[in-house]
């Protein structure tokens, strides 16, 4: 039996056949992602308890974050007669030491507790009216019958939904491993494990549940990471071998063409967008289809050296598309191009007496323009046509695309820029992004694409200081934007928009735009703009406030992307502790445009250690690339990326950012065993590609995606 048809067999069996599970935990289990035995044996610990030598009570110390045990004496459930908030309190004590631990509007718990039971407490722990006191505790009711897996020992703490408690959970999981453990085969050829000193699989399963030692969880933990990292990088470069391996459109390009171009702006061009002109270019005229990333901070001239691509495609006969994530990017993106493109003096590419033929297609044109948008399209009478997602509809049938560019790629995933490419002859691609990724993590998520970076601003900008402010300060941030609307420039106000409480933060933005209006700032044009206007109404707004018809504009983060406004000196961002770190800092890219110094100002009372990072982080510089790396350090990859990218979601425990040896280790054997078997059919590879297409589909799919 070969390992991939056991490691089916184990797919095939769905978790509620396990002993303890049944047809009701089966659906709590789905909750958690886990629908069959394997999911179940690669559902891993979120963290680890040493319960080996538990603190004693009388040894706990203040404000630190701890693990006790301790007896239930007494439980106790009432209503605060000051706040009138629910209260229920279970008092643990140990010999003559005891801790109150207490939880707010929750007054089931109480249900949990009974009097002389064991418990495990894991929370910080704090002085109270001369007590010890935890406030809302992770807790679990110790049996006698399931003391060996809850206490002496390092515990596995798992993630949860309503229903699961940890106590069921590690006894079904203890099951599965003790019954079907053994039958897990090894993916990783035992050349690379004795190489990397990397444990076989049934050994590290076992211990990366319930380690006999913090050594061996470490071993377990390393090498599963590694198998985590080494199929996703086989993927990729599959994924890479295939588009290479493709015949795409080799075009021609002039020398004089990228020269006449850079010549026609009134400014010089920075060297590094020279460069990567040169790269895109050199990538254009190969035959092999181009798949780059064109990393850029905000305002770094990413869209400039994009067009070069366009014109080329023209040269050559052929339509290009530019594919942006918002209605309002897409057409900032279309304006730009417009004007660099009236500034050309191209004689080459004035056929049909303009340089190129351009179009917006978004959804908010009415039926009979995006009609006539299409039917152009097909004809061969665009050259350059500019949209949203409406650019992959079924309908969007071009005549010749040969160049695409897709804006802010995090926005969009692996399928849409296939859905795209699909609409052409393998045609060049090339994928920008202004959140910009530290190099050494480039290849973890975008290993099938060449990286180009422009790493530094145009010159003349003026700089953006970041100042912080608490709520009480609010006035003075206020008098800041009076002297600045005085001498002519405006300013953007932000307020968060929460999606637990969308409709309380909107209304909060339209209620100090009243307040603005009529009385803070009454003396001074104000706008107002959110994601739930009717898209019109957010373009003529923007309209507006670019030809400075309105001097303050009160917005949520649909300004994030998008908006170029160069008279624009003063954002104000309230209540910015709930802003993440990118967010903050593609807000603050929409001010700083012009020649002048600008100022961002941070209303802000950040509670949490991370959102006190993300301040921290965001007012100690404006390099796109240090934020990057202190973001990935604060929130994780996953977040970082997001969810919806390829591959990061199959990342279950490897992470990029701290394990960055064993992921570059992995890399490496990924490349000499795809680049001896580039098609993975030999034996054990062909097993490999197989086990990624039935354990990671999403892995298979970015093979396969254009």
């Amino acid at each position: 039996m070969t390992s991939i048809k056991i490691q089916k067999e184990l797919r095939d069996i769905s978790v509620q056949y396990l002993k303890g599970v049944g047809p009701g935990r089966a659906k709590l289990f789905a909750n958690l992602g886990v629908e069959n035995l394997e999911d179940l044996l690669y559902f891993f610990p979120r963290r680890y308890e040493d319960r080996t030598h538990l603190t004693p009570l009388s040894e706990l110390k203040i404000g630190e974050w701890q693990t006790v045990t301790g007896t239930i004496l007494e439980t106790d459930n009432r209503r605060a007669w000051y706040t009138h908030k629910h209260v229920c309190e279970v008092v643990i004590g140990e010999k003559d030491k005891q801790i109150f631990c207490v939880w707010f509007n929750q007054p089931y718990m109480t249900h949990y507790f009974k009097a002389g039971e064991k418990v495990v407490l894991y929370g910080k722990v704090d002085l109270y009216k001369n007590r010890l006191q935890m406030v809302s505790p992770e807790y679990e009711v110790i049996k006698e019958d399931d003391e060996h897996l809850s206490i002496g020992r390092i515990v596995p703490i798992y993630p949860l939904t309503r229903g699961l408690s940890q106590r069921t959970l590690r006894k079904i999981i203890k099951y599965c491993l003790d019954h079907y453990a053994p039958s897990l085969k090894e993916v990783l050829p035992y050349s690379i494990r004795k190489k990397h000193g990397l444990e076989n699989i049934v050994k590290s399963i076992l211990n990366i549940h319930f380690p006999e030692s913090s050594p061996l969880q470490e071993t377990a933990f390393r090498r599963i990471s590694f198998e985590e990292f080494f199929l996703f990088q086989v993927s990729i470069l599959l994924r890479r071998l295939s588009i290479v391996a493709k015949d795409g459109i080799a075009h021609q390009i002039k020398s004089n063409l990228i020269r006449e171009y850079t010549d026609s702006f009134s400014f010089t061009l920075t060297t590094a967008q020279k460069r990567v002109m040169a790269e895109i270019a050199g990538d254009m005229t190969k035959k092999s289809p181009m798949h780059r990333l064109l990393q850029g901070d905000v305002g770094s001239g990413k869209t400039l050296v994009a067009f070069l691509g366009c014109l080329a495609a023209k040269a050559n006969g052929f339509q290009s598309a530019f594919m942006a994530p918002t209605e309002i990017l897409a057409r900032q993106h279309f304006e730009t191009l417009q004007k660099i493109s009236k500034n050309l003096t191209l004689p080459d590419l004035r056929g049909q007496g303009e340089v190129i033929r351009m179009a917006l297609l978004v959804s908010s044109l009415d039926n009979g323009e995006k009609e006539e948008v299409i039917k152009k399209i097909e004809r061969g009478e665009i050259d350059l046509i500019i949209g949203t997602h409406a650019l992959i509809q079924e309908q969007i049938n071009f005549k010749c695309l040969s160049y695409i560019v897709v804006d802010e790629q995090h926005k969009f995933g692996v399928r849409q820029r296939a859905l795209l490419s699909s609409k052409g002859l393998n045609p060049d691609v090339l994928v920008m992004t202004a959140t910009p990724i530290p190099r050494t993590l480039c290849h973890t998520l975008y290993g099938d694409l060449d990286v180009s970076v422009i790493d530094e601003l145009p010159p003349g900008r003026g700089k953006i200081k970041t100042v912080l402010y608490d709520m009480q300060k609010a006035a003075e941030a206020y008098n800041q934007i009076r002297r600045v609307v005085q001498k002519g420039q405006q300013v953007y106000v932000v307020y968060p928009i929460i999606e637990e409480s969308a409709k309380l933060d909107l209304k909060a933005a339209e209620e100090m735009f009243k307040h603005f209006r009529e009385i803070e700032f009454k003396d001074s044009r104000v706008g107002l703009m959110h994601g739930q206007m009717k898209k019109n109404l957010a373009q003529e707004m923007m309209a507006d406030f670019k030809n400075h018809k309105i001097d303050i504009l009160v917005a949520t983060t649909i300004l994030e992307v998008g908006v170029d406004v160069p008279n624009a000196t003063v954002m104000v961002i309230e209540h910015a502790e709930r802003f993440g770190l990118a967010q903050l800092h593609q807000l603050r890219g929409r001010i700083g445009r012009g020649t002048g110094d600008s100022l961002c100002i941070l209303i802000a009372e950040p509670v949490t250690e991370e959102a006190q990072a993300r301040l921290k982080a965001i007012i100690s510089t404006t390099d796109g690339f240090k934020i990057a790396q202190e973001d990935l350090l604060i929130r994780g990859p996953g977040e970082f990326f997001g969810r919806h990218q390829h591959g990061l979601n199959e990342l279950k425990i490897a992470n990029p950012v701290t394990q960055l040896d064993i992921l570059e280790a992995a890399r490496k054997e990924a490349i000499g065993l795809t680049k001896a078997d580039p098609k993975m059919e030999k034996m054990p590879n062909r097993v490999i590609k197989e086990l990624i297409s039935t354990r990671y589909p999403n892995y298979l799919a970015m093979v396969t995606a254009g």
